[in-house]
């Protein structure tokens, strides 16, 4: 009997999806709830998993395809008689002589010879078919024993260093090149040596392509620039910094002090926590800030929901969790829709100054920037403090150049005072 793999019913507003990578050929067994296939959309990748155990019959969709909710992707065969005939396949091939299935030993046996498969995140089982490894040998970090992408590159870093530590150091040939790998072999066009590489689009960097476009199109995006001393800042993370992570098991962070400004100079602007919906304006009674974060698909902005009801814990503890959802790819649609504003920090790469695009459909952004050492004038004195350059984008069909820049020197003033938030001054 045959049983049919659909696709899942997909998040609101997403209309279809592009089928990522099969991860059972036809004629494999399969356990239930074992991922199948990957299905990419537009901003999360969907794990698709087998309704029942058995052996995977054909596959209706390739990969590249694009699909949606309830297209037939698989048939899978299902009863125990489709698994024991596969096994009984593979023992006849490899000439293993086995004990009748009804026996006990023959059951024991099987189960000492079939060890249980480890979970692996979506990231880490890409990267692990493409570099042809073993999950078993991989020790997974995640709930359950799940294996994290982070957990294939530390197992990688260990394979290099025990494989440097047994092989003699040689000298190496200066005058050849170093090899590419397979992933990285370019496809060579036009002259010799001069080589080209195409590869499709994915969904993600498509829609974010899309958005930001449409953000330029459809907004009237003006910029406004400030700097912040976050002397005090500093000095209060370094007075509390082991206190605070012993307390809550977290690291006291700079995204924190930046969230919780962001609210207080919100709830004294409601303007800028509004957007635009046709003739209307949508005045939003709750903080959900979005968080800029680069991951291995692209930029993706999950949202920290209700952040002025939240510690700032519970803040550094949802944006340490988002990042690594993030790299992990695990990041549900739920987490990436929604949001009445937008944090984005090009300082941890180095940037010095930027002007941030909108996340349409909301009406500001702010950007952040590298902390760096600099002289400034101080009560007639030139003193080195460590500044930052702060730029907020916002929509001027909605947020007059007042309210910005009052909204921006808000920011400015609870950061080189923190005791301001406490105050509420």
């Amino acid at each position: 009997m045959s049983t049919e793999v659909r696709v899942p019913a997909l998040p609101e507003s997403i209309a279809d999806a592009t089928v990522l990578a099969w991860y059972k050929q036809p004629g494999e067994t399969v356990r239930r709830e074992e991922n199948l296939v990957d299905l990419e959309t537009d901003k999360v990748v969907l794990e698709v998993p087998a309704p029942i155990a058995g052996v995977l019959g054909e596959i209706k969709v390739a990969a590249g395809e694009t699909v949606q909710a309830d297209t037939l992707l698989a048939l899978i065969e299902a009863g125990a008689e489709a698994g024991a005939e596969a096994d009984a396949k593979a023992g006849i091939e490899t000439g293993a002589v086995t004990e009748p299935a009804s026996s006990p030993a023959a059951a024991e046996a099987a189960a000492a010879a079939t060890p249980t498969e480890p979970v692996l995140a979506p990231a880490a089982r890409r990267l692990v078919k493409a570099l042809h490894l073993d999950p078993a040998e991989i020790p997974g970090s995640g709930k359950d024993g799940r294996v994290q992408k982070a957990d294939v590159t530390a197992f990688l870093d260990a394979q290099k260093r025990e494989q440097a530590q047994a092989q003699p150091p040689t000298e190496p040939d200066a005058t050849a090149p170093a090899p590419l790998s397979t992933a990285d072999q370019p496809r060579l066009t036009g002259e010799a040596g001069r080589p080209e590489q195409r590869v499709p689009m994915t969904r993600l960097r498509a829609r974010v392509a899309e958005r930001l476009v449409q953000a330029q199109q459809t907004a009237a995006i003006l910029t406004t620039f400030n700097e912040v001393d976050l002397s005090a800042v500093i000095a209060l993370r370094k007075r509390y910094q082991d206190q605070f992570e012993k307390t809550h098991g977290v690291r006291l962070g700079f995204m924190s002090f930046f969230v919780k400004a962001v609210v207080e100079a919100l709830q004294r602007f409601p303007v800028m926590n509004a957007s635009v919906d046709g003739k209307d304006i949508i005045y939003h009674g709750y903080y959900d800030i979005g968080m800029a974060v680069s991951s291995p698909r692209g930029l993706v902005v999950p949202i920290l929901r209700n952040c002025d009801r939240l510690t700032m814990a519970d803040i550094e503890q949802g944006i340490l969790e988002f990042g690594r959802k993030a790299k992990d790819g695990t990041l549900s649609y739920e987490e990436l829709t929604g949001g009445t504003f937008s944090i984005t920090n090009g300082g941890v790469f180095g940037s010095l100054l930027s002007t941030p695009i909108l996340n349409p459909p909301q009406s500001a952004i702010l950007g952040l920037h590298r902390i760096q050492d600099r002289p400034m004038a101080a009560q007639g004195e030139l003193v080195i403090r460590p500044m930052m350059y702060l730029a907020l984008s916002y929509d001027h069909r909605l947020i007059d150049g007042r309210d910005a820049v009052q909204f921006l020197v808000t920011i400015k003033d609870t950061l080189e005072d923190p005791a301001r938030l406490l105050l509420r001054i």
